[in-house]
């Protein structure tokens, strides 16, 4: 079995994560003037495809094989989010999951995750609860990471939603490809640009998103 079903409602931005008040630091790029248009947004998406989803990912897929225990995960996630409000909404974002998680499949052993688990370890554990392939479970990371922005900035923007569609269509293959990289190996790299757009989103007064 394939799972799609699975695979789609897990990228599926409606998921009750609490992932669509989060715009993955879109929002203070715009606020900063680095994303105006369709194509700068185009510059930030695949920046963010191929630094924090590729690391996201492959954090997941190693939970989801069993190659990182929890505990583990935590740990090296922690070390590759260098920006405290950056791990502060991963955890936010993971705790949303987690809830979900327990009430999808009340069989798994999600106490092991604690209260807050990182956003990329609760879904390495939800993708193998749900019979996905590490694979799979890797691409909802990636894709989920670009379509969150790409959504916050249309509304920030007023882009036209079908110009933004087509934006995420044609980054899929990008997405494909992080993907299969973060399946062979944990990544560890990060990008000071997004961490500092974290940090300073945190202390900005009365932002439309989270982070």
């Amino acid at each position: 079995m394939t799972h799609l079903a699975t695979l789609l409602t897990l990228a599926d931005s409606r998921l009750p994560t609490g992932g669509h008040v989060h715009s993955g630091g879109v929002e203070e790029a715009v606020t900063e003037g680095l994303v105006r248009d369709l194509v700068t947004l185009r510059a930030f998406l695949r920046r963010r495809i191929s630094t924090t989803g590729l690391v996201g990912a492959s954090i997941a897929a190693a939970v989801h094989r069993g190659a990182l225990s929890v505990a583990a995960a935590d740990i090296e996630t922690d070390a590759r989010t260098p920006s405290p409000a950056a791990r502060q909404a991963s955890r936010a974002q993971g705790r949303g999951l987690l809830r979900l998680a327990r009430r999808v499949w009340p069989d798994g052993r999600w106490d092991a995750l604690g209260a807050t688990p990182h956003l990329a370890v609760a879904t390495g554990c939800a993708g193998a609860a749900s019979g996905l392939q590490p694979e799979q479970t890797a691409l909802t990371v990636v894709y989920t990471t670009m379509t969150g922005s790409a959504t916050a900035a249309q509304r920030l923007l007023a882009l036209d939603p079908g110009d933004v569609a087509a934006l995420t269509f044609e980054l899929s293959p990008l997405c494909e490809q992080s993907a299969a990289a973060a399946c062979k190996e944990l990544a560890d790299l990060s990008d000071p640009l997004l961490d500092v757009l974290a940090q300073r989103h945190a202390e900005r007064e009365r932002p439309l998103f989270v982070s």
